[in-house]
């Protein structure tokens, strides 16, 4: 019994400094979460499937409502569909897009838990060095003309979309941000 009792012993001193480094706002696990912005600009360059795949583990660890995972992710590297839905695209880019059950307007819990997943997508995005940046807008001209192309399931609509891309030399968080309100005015504690 003591042995056992030694090793949890150890094993919560060892596993200390990773809960007390997570209370630090210069927590690695933090930084991206702290310091994201929606990139405007990216640079040519292509995306790796490494790093594609590491960004769709993320996505689909997510949480969601009652663990329905209810999301489907098509990933978008072919250029030319992907200037067709986002016009701005450069080469290397891809795009996430994120469909689900329903008609993307009014399945409330499968937009937040594609939304969920969204923002997983544009944080482990970041956390790799890569741009993200999220859009709603092209949604429903995607869904019109462009689902059966992209292999997005019949019974399913795109709700959101993720663009994931290399950022120019230099680009950096302060200077790319767009500015936030205070906490201080967004939040009332109690």
């Amino acid at each position: 019994m003591k042995i056992r009792v030694f090793f949890a012993c150890l094993l919560l001193l060892a596993a200390a400094p990773v809960f007390l480094a997570a209370q630090d706002a210069s927590s690695p696990a933090l930084k991206p979460i702290i310091n994201h912005f929606a990139a405007r600009n990216f640079a040519a360059g292509a995306v790796t499937r490494a790093e594609l795949d590491l960004i769709i583990q993320a996505a689909i660890r997510a949480p969601s409502a009652s663990n329905r995972q209810p999301w489907h992710f098509t990933v978008v590297q072919n250029q030319d569909l992907a200037k067709q839905i986002v016009p701005q695209v450069v080469d290397g880019n891809v795009l996430i897009v994120i469909s689900a059950r329903g008609d993307g307007k009014t399945n409330g819990v499968q937009i937040l838990d594609c939304a969920l997943a969204a923002q997983s997508v544009y944080l482990a995005a970041q956390a790799l060095g890569l741009g993200s940046r999220i859009y709603t807008g092209p949604i429903d001209a995607l869904n019109r003309n462009l689902k059966s192309q992209l292999g997005i399931p019949a019974d399913q609509n795109a709700v959101v979309l993720v663009r994931v891309g290399r950022l120019p030399a230099g680009t950096d968080a302060v200077s790319s941000a767009s500015a936030r309100n205070p906490a201080d005015s967004l939040v009332t504690y109690k």
